[in-house]
């Protein structure tokens, strides 16, 4: 099959330019609002699924239906069976088996990379860059942050968007979370307490696929890391060689069935992740907690963020109790508006037209890669590691 170079593409089709009529402000501050003014542009939408290998990821294949401005032209899908069934779901123009013949034959403006496996994240991301289309994709970004890297040169040569379905970037609890630790309703910040969902899949496993939400949503409240120190246990005792397996979803090299990490934020916060196999909690801890010296907001991901103003972190010493982080909101900031991979394409295509970066955007997801690499890397040395991470292979392969 003939892959096109970036600057081939570049001569058949010009680079999405800014349309005459401005997108409406997201809302400075306020990620999940609707665009407000119309642009003159409809957007032609690709979408690469991969029935039974990660499929359409959550939802990332029908959101495009209620977008005034996209249109689904084609869908990509290498199962018969489940190509069939996408191009009736999606309302798809075309059906292609394989998602580069898609590329090579539509003039695409977003392609939507859905499936949940991450193997083939790194290739579908650069010939999609090298067709000169923004990506909308599912979590987790790539398998390591060497490929990680290549996407966002290949982006950044191109002068492409890319945004990640980290839905937690896109409510508007975010925000609100984020004024009251600014302006001190939790008086010092402590300390960040995340977990994974910790079913069958917790430890490495979990710190991929779940734990990429939490780490993003720390840096997302807390701003960039400086420095990680992990260790990495199967059965209590810290994982060697002999441990590591292959993972599923494409993952690649894995091992853990215990994660305990504390990462040093670069405003000298310290926040801890950790995850247990089969410790899972009903109802769940999923969350990050973010604890302060008069209180606390625990920011579950998605289900309702609450805070408690008590400096014990406790309802049963002193006044206090957990209320929902809305009532610190002004009405206009809780009613309904566009949420999850609604708001997030919208933010795209405003990102696009007005040529800055997504809220959730190429760079966090490959911090949060990152974040996930220094786990491994810092029980692989057997002490912290400082980011930017010097090594960018994964760490599994060097023990």
């Amino acid at each position: 099959m003939r892959i096109m170079s970036i600057s081939c593409v570049t001569n058949r089709r010009t680079f999405v330019k800014n349309a005459a009529t401005r997108v409406g402000s997201l809302a400075v501050g306020m990620a999940c609002s609707p665009l407000l003014a119309a642009s003159n542009k409809t957007y032609r939408i690709g979408i690469i699924g991969s029935t039974g290998k990660g499929n359409y990821g959550h939802g990332l294949d029908v959101v495009w239906k209620g977008i005034r401005h996209a249109m689904v032209a084609a869908v990509a899908d290498d199962n018969d069976a489940g190509l069939a069934s996408a191009v009736t779901r999606t309302g798809a123009k075309k059906g292609y088996a394989d998602y580069r013949t898609m590329l090579d034959t539509e003039e695409l403006d977003i392609v939507a990379v859905c499936p949940r496996w991450i193997d083939r994240h790194h290739e579908m991301l650069l010939q999609c860059a090298a067709r000169n289309c923004h990506v909308y994709m599912e979590k987790p970004f790539c398998r390591n942050l060497a490929e990680a890297d290549d996407v966002v040169r290949a982006f950044e040569q191109a002068q492409l968007k890319l945004a990640i379905a980290h839905s937690n970037r896109y409510r508007p609890e975010l925000n609100i979370a984020r004024r009251l630790i600014q302006d001190g309703e939790l008086g010092k910040i402590l300390e960040l307490r995340a977990r994974g969902k910790e079913d069958g899949r917790g430890g490495g496993e979990d710190l991929w696929v779940l734990g990429t939400h939490m780490l993003d949503l720390m840096r997302a409240l807390m701003g960039d890391v400086e420095s990680c120190y992990a260790t990495v246990t199967v059965g209590g005792k810290p994982v060697t060689r002999a441990d590591v397996y292959e993972g599923n979803e494409g993952i690649g090299p894995l091992t853990g069935d215990g994660i305990d990490a504390s990462y040093r934020f670069k405003n000298e916060v310290t926040g801890y992740f950790a995850s247990h196999r089969d410790q899972r909690g009903n109802p769940s801890r999923f969350a990050v907690k973010v604890l302060g010296s008069l209180g606390v907001i625990e920011f579950p991901s998605g289900n309702a963020v609450h805070v408690l103003k008590n400096s014990s972190w406790s309802t049963g010493r002193g006044d206090g109790r957990w209320l929902p982080i809305s009532s610190y909101a002004n009405s206009d900031e809780v009613q309904s508006k566009p949420h999850g991979n609604e708001a997030a394409v919208l933010d795209l295509i405003a990102a696009i037209e007005t040529g800055r970066q997504p809220i959730s955007n190429i760079y966090d997801a490959r911090a949060a890669t990152e974040m996930i690499a220094a786990v491994f890397d810092s029980h692989r040395v057997g002490g912290p590691v400082t980011f930017p991470l010097k090594n960018r292979r994964n760490p599994l392969t060097m023990l």
